[in-house]
């Protein structure tokens, strides 16, 4: 069962043969021997479907119900697969039991397309498991020993760092689980990162990332490890070791980064329980060494707790970020977060934190915002927090990842412009 849910559906082969035969199917149920009206009727079918996909994206952006406008690339896969499932209907009509059979079975497959066609455009959910919500719970050993090992020390790393022939090309990835000790917030498993030069003999203390990614989403290290292995290649193995956290407990819902009675407490889960488990790993313990990340809600929220915990966290790397938690849809954070505190939201906003700590509050902090070049209003979002940052003396800047939206390629290109900022700030790589 683990090796069927952890087979790949963004592989262009596998939606290449589900459009091929998608294809095939269309072409068996356009063609019938049936005089009029069929064509008008297949076609008022077909048009009916494609037109239910845009008035749907229309709504979705008008009510903004996803936070943002829907890509042109998931309309046009949503109108196919629709137009396509209207057509299958239209074979219902005065059809003997075979053709509706094959009706029906297209109408699945076309289902499938559609789904699993969307799903590889935004790029976030490559396996079966991860499509259907499921967590694969993949063991991997912690190292322990965080005031054990090398002595900390303010040289560059990479300075005093030697890579031992046999270090291995790539990081290692797994699931594990961090206790909930002060919170008892239902958190699922957290994703962890070994960069190459923590699986050597004697490894050096390396920075730490704690790292959440969107909503709907799941704690996978796949995305920043692919970046950091990138890193590590071209530095000796160096890179942070990382926490993937759920700041979510479900997909499906939006604790917006606080504690309440409806979700859990889940700021107190990562800035207090996470943080007591990453203090255990053999990392570098002054908060110039620590990043707190994240991508789309995830972003929100790292944002949220670097401007309250400058003490924990020197850095933040916020990709396609929302300017505050739950800011997509406000007047339901307010009443299930912040029970109807409008002045309580308020204040919880990353900007009015900022605004509020005082002078000296952010001695040394760092940011940067990341967002896609077609994900205009992220782009806002983003020079606005590092306006908000740069207003309060951290070393602030804003990014716009060329080409991207707001899916994989605004995720990775956002990461891999954070990190290459970062190394030299953490040590890693020459200035």
């Amino acid at each position: 069962m683990t090796t069927i849910l952890q087979f790949r559906v963004v592989e262009l082969w596998f939606v290449g043969t589900l459009c091929l035969l998608s294809v095939v199917a269309v072409v068996f149920l356009a063609l019938r021997r049936r005089p009029a009206p069929w064509p008008l009727w297949a076609t008022v079918s077909v048009a009916a479907g494609a037109l239910a996909a845009v008035l749907f994206a229309l709504v979705a952006t008008w009510t903004g119900v996803f936070g943002m406008s829907l890509p042109w690339q998931a309309v046009a896969w949503g109108a196919g697969g629709l137009a396509a499932i209207g057509l299958g209907i239209a074979n219902f009509w005065r059809a003997r039991w075979g053709r509706r059979v094959v009706a029906a079975v297209s109408i699945v497959l076309f289902l499938l397309t559609t789904t699993f066609g969307i799903n590889a455009y935004y790029g976030l959910n490559t396996t079966l498991a991860s499509v259907l919500g499921i967590q694969i719970h993949r063991p991997i050993t912690i190292p322990t020993g965080a005031h054990s090992g090398e002595p900390e020390s303010h040289a560059p790393l990479y300075q005093r760092w030697q890579a031992p022939p046999d270090m291995p090309a790539k990081g290692e990835q797994g699931t594990i689980e961090i206790p909930a000790t002060q919170s008892g917030f239902s958190a699922r498993l957290a994703g962890f990162y070994k960069p190459p030069a923590a699986l050597t003999a004697h490894p050096p203390r390396l920075p730490l990332v704690i790292m959440m990614m969107g909503q709907p989403g799941d704690p996978d290290p796949q995305y920043i490890a692919k970046i950091l292995d990138a890193q590590a290649e071209k530095n000796n193995g160096l890179a942070p070791y990382v926490l993937v956290v759920d700041q979510l407990g479900d997909a499906s819902r939006d604790p917006a980064c606080g504690d309440s009675t409806m979700y859990g407490n889940v700021e107190t889960y990562v800035t207090k329980d996470v943080v007591d488990f990453a203090r255990t790993l053999p990392v570098q313990q002054r908060p110039r060494q620590w990043i707190i990340a994240g991508y789309s809600n995830g972003g929100g929220c790292a944002f949220k707790y670097a401007a309250e915990h400058p003490e924990i966290w020197g850095n933040l790397l916020s990709v396609s970020g929302e300017i505050a938690p739950g800011s997509e849809h406000p007047d339901e954070t307010i009443a299930h977060v912040f029970d109807g505190s409008a002045a309580a939201y308020d204040a919880a906003k990353p900007a009015r934190i900022l605004a509020s700590a005082g002078a000296g509050a952010y001695p040394d902090q760092w940011a940067l915002f990341t967002a896609g070049e077609h994900d205009p209003d992220y782009i806002d979002q983003a020079r606005q927090g590092a306006a908000a940052a740069t207003a309060a003396g951290w070393q602030a800047d804003s990014y716009v990842v060329p080409g991207a939206g707001h899916v994989v390629d605004a995720l990775e290109g956002g990461m891999a412009e954070g990190f290459a900022r970062l190394y030299p700030r953490l040590g890693l790589s020459a200035p």
